[in-house]
């Protein structure tokens, strides 16, 4: 299999030389130039076996310059307990007979990012080797909190790497930020940054497209690759657990093979939702992909109009890793829509750039329309989101869960739809402690850590281990940067 950028089409890799680069030098995605099919054999093939081969597989379809007993070893490192602190690794929660929870959040940083980042340092590391690659690989991350965490994690004193993490320094959570700035390891390195998630993504692109520091970097031995869902090491493996969900309610006996299900996704950067439409393209029974957001709409507003334009304010809100309003793989979907016009998405790109917006015609506006939905929920209903459902079922979730529960229900009472749906839990609901209490009616007077004992107190819930660990630590790294002061700050790490 080979894969094409975005942006043109006659450039072709293998998957090592796409996971290695990490972004095409003219600024494209890499993506594949076909999908594999998922055929029935293959899914209930899989109903019986352990997290862990449900990914091999999934990924031996993409990654054919990787052997089966290669990327089986990388899958039983990565999907392993103690990591994990469920044997499931991403259980499904039945909620009723209509409505599962993927709780994607039981590894090593309580997030969904760990899904993917515990398994791509072993593919990136791979890749190097594959690629005959001699320089030292610096990996570096604009994150609006979860990735940044979980890719220190993953790429931590791994040897041959280094991560440089940059952070919306008002924008991620208390407990976010500590995981983040008290991350042990000689080769990591955390920044925050003097603006929104935007502004960190954006300073990290131009980074990634300055040929006089790319140069400079190569001439001391350095070479810049990237751990955010661009990188197609990072989204790949995330289409395995959607698979994954679809074998545990074929195993449950909610569906029987052949019947669709629909998923409802919070999503800012576009990448989870996006492996998920790619796990329909492969033919997964998926009916409809619900795009949930929060006030940062900006996704909704496209799904519903075919017109993106972040020119509109900016909300820093109780579910932070949504809060953006340029979504990186929204790319890799106009890519695949247009039929792979690298023109047409250069085009839209640069519209975004000059303009801040831009408009597809009608009949990607259809072909949206016909495989996704969207909607929007508020600070006030994703309290009440919280709230109602820990009173009723006694079920507790994160902000950016209830912001998906809540689309996920209005978009039931708007269409009359009652496929059985899959709300993909993205984090653990203590990593946002306060939001949550305050959701729950306590008083919260402090974003600090100390708030997990408070949360566990009032619900009876324990708190996942390394979040519980995080009293006993210290922030090691303090230093904030303007945008334009980013450069220069992976100069000060690299020297």
């Amino acid at each position: 299999m080979r894969y094409q950028s975005t942006r043109d089409a006659s450039l072709k890799l293998t998957s090592a030389e796409a996971i290695a680069r990490g972004l095409s030098i003219d600024g494209g995605l890499f993506v594949p130039e076909s999908f594999p099919k998922l055929t029935e054999d293959m899914i209930t093939s899989l109903v019986s076996k352990p997290y862990k081969d449900r990914a091999a597989r999934i990924l031996e379809l993409f990654l054919d310059d990787f052997s089966a007993e290669a990327l089986d070893q990388y899958a039983g490192e990565a999907y392993s307990q103690p990591g994990y602190d469920h044997p499931a690794i991403a259980p499904l929660y039945k909620l009723d007979a209509e409505t599962a929870f993927l709780e994607l959040w039981h590894g090593p940083t309580s997030a969904f990012k760990d899904m993917a980042l515990q398994i791509m340092p072993r593919l990136l590391t791979a890749s190097l080797r594959k690629t005959n690659e001699s320089r030292e690989a610096c990996i570096l991350v604009a994150t609006s909190g979860d990735t940044g965490k979980a890719a220190l994690e993953g790429f931590c004193d791994v040897p041959g790497t280094r991560i440089m993490v940059f952070y919306p320094q008002d924008g991620v959570s208390d407990v976010q930020k500590l995981q983040m700035t008290s991350q042990s390891g000689s080769n990591v390195n955390v920044v925050a940054v003097n603006g929104n998630f935007d502004d960190a993504q954006t300073g990290v692109k131009a980074i990634f497209s300055d040929e006089s520091l790319r140069t400079e970097l190569d001439e001391k031995g350095f070479f810049l690759s990237s751990a955010n869902s661009i990188n197609w090491g990072r989204l790949v493996p995330q289409i395995a657990y959607y698979v994954s969900a679809y074998c545990d309610l074929l195993a449950d006996g909610t569906i029987k093979y052949g019947d669709e299900i629909n998923f409802c996704v919070p999503t800012g950067n576009f990448g989870n939702i996006l492996a998920g439409y790619y796990a329909k393209k492969m033919g997964l029974p998926i009916k409809k992909l619900i795009c949930a957001s929060n006030r940062n709409d900006v996704l909704t507003d496209f799904i519903s109009t075919g017109v993106y334009d972040k020119n509109r304010p900016f909300f820093t809100t109780s579910s932070p890793s949504m809060d953006i309003l340029v979504s990186s793989n929204l790319e890799r979907l106009l890519f695949e829509l247009a039929e792979k016009d690298g023109a047409f998405v250069s085009a839209c790109m640069s519209g975004l750039t000059q303009n801040g917006r831009y408009e597809v015609p009608e009949n990607v506006i259809a072909e949206i329309a016909d495989k996704f939905a969207g909607g929007r929920c508020s600070e006030d209903d994703t309290d009440k989101t919280i709230k109602e459902l820990f009173g009723k079922y006694k079920y507790l979730i994160d902000t950016h869960t209830a912001v998906a529960y809540k689309v996920l229900g209005d978009y039931r009472t708007e269409t009359g739809d009652k496929t059985p749906a899959v709300v993909v839990s993205t984090a653990s609901p203590f990593k946002f402690c306060d939001s949550v209490l305050q959701a729950l009616g306590q008083s919260v007077t402090s974003g600090g850590v100390e708030l997990i004992g408070a949360l566990e107190n009032l619900t009876g819930c324990p708190a996942p281990a390394p979040l519980s660990a995080l009293h006993d630590k210290s922030p090691r790294f303090l230093d904030t940067v303007p945008v334009d002061g980013m450069k220069q700050a992976v100069r000060e790490f690299l020297k």
